[in-house]
C-alpha cells in the first residue's frame, strides 16, 4: 500500500511538471532590446569596413556614430527606432542599418525577429544574404525611384518579412539621411502651414459619375501590357518567358480607392447603414478606406487566409507604411452610389487607431504583383498611386500657434491610456476568434467520442468514417491551413524559457499550438499520448490517409516480426532523449537536429523547401505506405517525449477479456501500429487510440469470445423455442 501511494503522488508530481510542459510555442522567451545592446553584440566592422568603434548613441537622433579611430565614416542605427517594422508575426524585425557620410547604405543587420517562417523553416542566412543586397544603395536613388515600379525577387514562403524588411531599410535609412543632411538631402522643417481637417458638414447625393469625376474615387488601372513591359524592365528572364496571357490592352486589374471615414464619401459610397456603423466603431482621428476593384488580379490574395494579413498591398504616408490584417477589414457586397459597375472584390479597411495617418495629406497605395517563375519561386514587382483628398472635402484654418505646459491631467490621462493598451497576445487572439472556435468545436467532439466510447464503437462503419473525416480535418484544417503542427522542439523551448525567465505572453502568441498543448496535457491525464499521436497530430493523420489509400489499390503490407518491432519501437526514446539533452545545451544545435522529424518540411512549408528536405520527407511517407505509421512508430521524438508522461495516466478505458492474447490475437493482428503484446495487453506507449480493438471487442461476428456468447444465446432461444413448441 506504501508503495501504491508513493507511485501515485510521484504521478501526480510528474503530471504538474507534465502539464506545464506540454503548455508550449515555439516562441522564445527573450527580454525587449534596446538599441545599445545590439551594438554591443554586432563589431563596428559588421556594419562599415574598416570601423573599429561607436560612438555613445544620440538620444535626439537615435543614431550613433561609427568611427576608424577617431575618424567618423558613417552612422549606425535601429530600424525599429526610426519607423514601424511589425512583421509577418505581428512582431518587430529589428535591424541595424548603417550609412556612410555620402548616403550610401553599407550595412543591415537582422539582430532579433519572430518571423516563425525563419525560425522553423527557412534558414536565417538566406534572409542575410538578400539583405546583402541592400549594400551601396544610396538614399538618394530612393527618393528618385520612389515613384518608380520597383521590382524584388521574393524568398518563397518569406513575401511579408521581405516587404518588412526592405520598405523599413529604405524608409529609415531615408529619414536618417533627411535629419542628418546627408547626401545633400535637407531635413524637413516645419513650418507654420494651414491645418487641414475634414469637411464633416458637408451633406447630399452624389452618383458614381460625380465621385469618380471630383477626385473623390480614385480610378488606377494597370493592363496587362503593363504588367508585362514591367517585368521585362526588370530584366528578370524566366519572368519575362511567362507573359501574361492576353492582349496588352487587357485589364489586368482596375483598382478603385476612396476614404470612406470622410462622411459625404462614406455615405455615398456605403449608403447610411453600412456608413453609421463604421462611424460607430471609428475612433476620434482613425481613417478607413475601402478598395475595390475588378479584373483578373485580386488585390487581396490568400495570405490573410493563412496567417490574418493582407500581403499584396499596403497604404504609405510619409515614412510609414500600413498594412492590414482581418480584425481591420470587413467585406462589403456593392458600392450603393447610383450608377456604379459591379466589382469582384470590395474591401473595408480601418487605419490602426494609434496610426499617424491623416486622409487630409497625400498618400498612397502600393500593389504587389507576382509570377511564378518555378514549381515553389517567385518574383514581385510593386506599383504604386497616389490620392489627394479634394479641396471640397477639407476644411483649411489657419493655425492659432500656443504654448501650453503639459497639466497634471494629461499625464494622468496617458498613464491611464497606457495601462488600457491591450496586449499584443490579446489582439492576436481576437483576429482568430473563428479558429479559435472551429478548433475548440473539433476537441469538444473528439472528447465526446472518447467519453462515450462505448455508444460510438457499436458502429464500426460509422466510426470508421468519423476517424477518416476527423483525420481529413486535421491534415487540411490543423496542418495545412492553421499551421498548428506541435513539434518536440515546443517541449525544448518550454524547458528553456522555464530556464532563463518563464513569461507567459510568449506562448500565448499562437493561439491554435495554444490550445492543442492544452489539450494534450489535459489528455495525458485520461488516455496518453494516443488522442495527439492518433487523432490530432497532422503528420501522423497524413501517414494513415496516405496507407488507406495504398490498401485500397491493394499495395501489400509489411507486418514487422514481433522481435524486431519491440526492439525497434525505444530508437525514438533514444532520439528524443539525446535532443533533451543537446537542448539544454545548445538550444540552436537541438533545433537543427529536430528535423529528424518532418513535420515542417511537409506541413507547414508544403514541400517548398530545399530538395534533401523533401526527399526526406517524401522516404518516410512511402515507406509508410507499406508499413502503417512507419514514423511514428519507430522514430518520431514527440511521439516519445508524450509517452512518457502518457505512464501517468489515471483511467483505463480500454476494455480486454481474459481470452485476450490466450487463445485469441484477432485485436494484435490488425492494430495498425502492433500496439498490442502477443500476450494480450495493450501498450500505452505506442497505442494510438484509433478505437479499431474496442470495435472488435463487442462486434458478435468478429471478435470470438463474442461470437461465443452469441452463439450461446442464439442456442439457448432455439431452445427455448423448442421447449415452448413441445408444450
Amino acid at each position: 500500500m506504501l508503495g501504491q501511494n508513493a507511485r501515485v503522488k510521484t504521478g501526480w508530481i510528474s503530471l504538474v511538471l507534465v502539464g506545464f510542459m506540454m503548455l508550449c510555442v515555439a516562441f522564445p522567451a527573450t527580454a525587449s532590446d534596446k538599441f545599445e545592446k545590439f551594438l554591443t553584440q554586432v563589431p563596428p566592422s559588421e556594419m562599415i569596413a574598416g570601423a573599429t568603434a561607436y560612438s555613445q548613441p544620440s538620444a535626439e537622433t537615435h543614431t550613433a556614430e561609427v568611427l576608424k579611430g577617431d575618424e567618423k565614416i558613417g552612422y549606425v542605427f535601429l530600424n525599429t527606432d526610426i519607423v514601424n517594422a511589425t512583421g509577418y508575426s505581428g512582431k518587430p524585425i529589428h535591424i541595424l542599418i548603417s550609412l556612410d557620410l555620402e548616403g550610401r547604405i553599407q550595412g543591415a543587420k537582422l539582430v532579433k525577429h519572430s518571423e516563425p517562417i525563419v525560425l522553423i523553416g527557412i534558414p536565417e542566412k538566406r534572409i542575410v544574404e538578400f539583405m546583402g543586397r541592400y549594400a551601396g544603395i544610396s538614399v538618394t536613388e530612393i527618393v528618385e525611384n520612389k515613384d518608380d515600379i520597383q521590382t524584388v525577387d521574393m524568398i518563397s514562403g518569406a513575401t511579408v518579412t521581405i516587404l518588412v524588411i526592405e520598405d523599413s531599410i529604405f524608409r529609415a535609412s531615408l529619414k536618417v539621411a533627411r535629419n542628418l543632411g546627408l547626401a545633400g538631402l535637407k531635413p524637413k522643417v516645419t513650418k507654420p502651414k494651414i491645418t487641414r481637417t475634414i469637411n464633416t458638414k458637408l451633406t447630399g447625393d452624389a452618383d458614381w459619375e460625380t465621385l469618380l469625376g471630383d477626385g473623390a474615387v480614385r480610378k488606377w488601372r494597370l493592363s496587362v501590357g503593363d504588367v508585362n513591359e514591367a517585368f521585362v524592365e526588370a530584366g528578370n528572364a524566366k519572368a519575362i518567358a511567362k507573359p501574361e496571357p492576353g492582349p496588352d490592352s487587357d485589364p489586368f486589374i482596375d483598382l478603385y480607392v476612396a476614404p470612406v471615414s470622410v462622411p459625404f464619401i462614406g455615405q455615398n459610397l456605403l449608403g447610411d447603414a453600412e456608413y453609421e456603423h463604421l462611424a460607430s466603431r471609428l475612433k476620434p482621428g482613425q481613417s478607413a478606406v475601402l478598395i475595390f476593384a475588378n479584373g483578373r488580379y485580386s488585390f487581396k490574395g490568400s495570405g490573410y487566409v493563412r496567417g490574418g494579413l493582407f500581403e499584396r498591398f499596403q497604404i504609405i504616408q510619409n515614412e510609414t507604411s500600413y498594412r492590414f490584417r482581418d480584425k481591420e477589414h470587413k467585406r462589403i457586397g456593392e458600392i450603393i452610389a447610383d450608377g456604379s459597375p459591379k466589382f469582384t472584390e470590395i474591401g473595408l479597411f480601418l487605419l490602426p487607431e494609434d496610426a499617424e495617418f491623416n486622409a487630409t495629406e497625400p498618400w498612397r497605395i502600393q500593389l504587389l504583383v507576382h509570377r511564378a517563375i518555378g514549381p515553389v519561386q517567385k518574383t514581385f514587382i510593386s506599383f504604386e498611386t497616389g490620392y489627394l483628398l479634394p479641396d471640397r472635402f477639407v476644411n483649411k484654418v489657419d493655425p492659432v500657434i500656443t504654448v501650453a505646459s503639459p497639466s497634471a491631467t494629461d499625464s494622468e490621462r496617458t498613464a491611464v491610456e497606457e495601462a488600457e493598451e491591450v496586449p499584443l497576445w490579446k489582439r492576436i487572439w481576437l483576429n482568430r476568434i473563428p479558429d479559435v472556435v472551429i478548433l475548440v468545436s473539433a476537441l469538444l467532439i473528439l472528447t465526446g467520442a472518447f467519453f462515450f466510447q462505448n455508444l460510438v464503437v457499436v458502429h464500426p462503419r460509422v466510426t470508421s468514417i468519423f476517424r477518416k473525416g476527423f483525420l481529413l480535418f486535421t491534415v487540411l484544417y490543423i496542418g495545412f491551413y492553421a499551421q498548428a503542427q506541435l513539434s518536440v522542439v515546443n517541449v525544448f523551448t518550454f524547458t528553456n524559457a522555464m530556464l532563463t525567465g518563464f513569461q507567459w505572453e510568449f506562448f500565448l502568441m499562437e493561439p491554435m499550438i495554444f490550445i492543442l498543448w492544452c489539450a494534450v496535457a489535459a489528455s495525458i491525464l485520461f488516455w496518453g499520448r494516443g488522442p495527439f499521436c492518433g487523432w490530432l497530430c497532422p503528420f501522423g493523420a497524413l501517414q494513415e490517409l496516405l496507407n488507406n489509400i495504398a490498401k485500397a489499390c491493394r499495395v501489400p503490407q509489411i507486418e514487422v516480426p514481433w522481435a524486431i518491432h519491440e526492439r525497434a519501437w525505444p530508437i525514438k526514446y533514444i532520439i528524443f532523449m539525446a535532443l533533451f539533452g543537446l537542448s539544454i545545451y545548445s538550444f540552436a544545435f537541438a533545433e537543427r537536429l529536430a528535423e529528424v522529424e518532418p513535420f515542417k518540411t511537409a506541413i507547414v512549408l508544403k514541400f517548398a523547401r530545399e530538395w534533401p528536405w523533401v526527399i526526406y520527407a517524401l522516404t518516410l511517407l512511402t515507406i509508410g505506405l507499406f508499413i502503417e505509421r512507419f514514423f511514428c512508430r519507430y522514430l518520431c521524438p514527440l511521439g516519445a517525449a508524450l509517452a512518457i508522461p502518457g505512464r501517468i495516466r489515471m483511467f483505463d478505458w480500454l476494455k480486454r477479456y481474459k481470452e485476450c492474447g490466450s487463445p485469441c490475437h484477432r485485436c494484435a493482428q490488425e492494430c495498425m501500429v502492433q500496439a498490442i503484446h502477443p500476450e494480450g495487453d495493450i501498450n500505452p506507449n505506442e497505442c494510438l487510440y484509433c478505437l479499431h480493438c474496442q470495435t472488435l471487442y463487442v462486434d458478435d461476428h468478429r471478435c470470438p469470445v463474442v461470437i461465443a456468447k452469441r452463439e450461446r444465446r442464439e442456442r439457448r432461444a432455439a431452445l427455448s423455442t423448442k421447449t415452448n413448441e413441445a408444450a
